[in-house]
């Protein structure tokens, strides 16, 4: 039986479960590399920018080739799409987030060939900027690198 790396269902996982839920998980993960995080805001680039952060400050996608970064960029607002249902606003629209995120990189498929791809997941909330009138979203972006 063949095995492939799903990085897009470990990223929503990392992005969804607790850090107590994951501990458990940890130990399945050697066969990729990934960071995780939070961001909460009204504005669409202090989100793209904190997951980039932590892409680099954790090593998994080099700031030397600009493709790893055009890559992560496309996964990430493939990602947003998903958080805001296709309506890639958030302030303008008088409505905030607040996600989990994670990004993982990995080889999804058995021929090495294929190269490495990475994946961004976000879960959280979205909807008004008033305490309690959020409701839960996800998003998931995967792009070759």
């Amino acid at each position: 039986m063949s095995h492939t790396v799903q990085i897009g269902k470990i990223a929503i996982l990392l992005a969804s479960l607790t850090d107590e839920e994951i501990k458990g998980f940890l130990p399945a993960l050697h066969s990729v590399r990934f960071c995780q995080g939070k961001v909460g805001s009204m504005n669409m680039q202090k989100i793209i920018s904190a997951v980039e952060t932590a892409a680099k400050r954790n090593k998994l996608i080099s700031e030397e080739h600009y493709r790893e970064t055009h890559s992560l960029y496309h996964a990430i607002i493939e990602a947003i799409e998903g958080v805001t249902r296709g309506q890639i606003a958030i302030g303008e629209m008088l409505r905030t987030v607040g996600l989990r995120f994670a990004v993982v990189r990995g080889r999804p498929y058995e021929k090495q060939g294929e190269g490495e791809w990475i994946a961004v997941a976000f879960y959280g909330t979205i909807g008004a900027p008033v305490k309690g009138l959020e409701h839960e979203t996800v998003g998931l972006g995967i792009n070759h690198i």
